[in-house]
Order: C-alpha cells, then structure tokens, then sequence
C-alpha cells in the first residue's frame, strides 16, 4: 500500500504550524515545546483526515513527538514499522 501520508509531508506540515523549516523538526522533538497547542493540533488532525488518514485526536494527544505521531499515521494506513 502506497501512504497517503509520508513522514516527510507529516513534518512539513508540524512545520507550518509553528512557523519553522521541516529541517528542524526532529523525530524526538517535544512538538509541545516547539510550540503547537490543542487548536493546531486539531488543525492538523483535520489536514490529514481529508488526506484519508483518520487520526484519532485522543491518541495524538498522548503522544508528543512526531515519531510517535509518524507510528500513529503508519497504522492508521495499514503500513508496516
């Protein structure tokens, strides 16, 4: 299966929203910190959602990195880790 949503377009994305490069989005980052809120988070859920992946905000929430979010978006997609 062919991802509607990469990491790439993933971090690009965060990126935007708190108004910085995706090269400086980090797998580990806090995504918190770099300064994302409940409203750009919901923002994003909603970006992806109409992409096809359904992300579940709860499940976002409990985790703060986009290595998590990343694993969240590859089985939300049926791709293997």
């Amino acid at each position: 299966m062919t991802a509607k949503l990469t990491l790439e377009d993933m971090r690009a994305d965060i990126a935007e929203m708190v108004y910085d490069e995706p090269e400086n989005i980090d797998l580990d980052d806090n995504l918190m910190d770099l300064g994302l809120d409940s409203m750009r988070v919901m923002t994003l859920v909603e970006r992806w959602d109409k992409k096809g992946v359904e992300l579940d905000f709860t499940r976002i929430a409990e985790r703060l990195t986009l290595r998590g979010w990343w694993e969240l978006a590859q089985d939300a997609q049926g791709l293997s880790r």
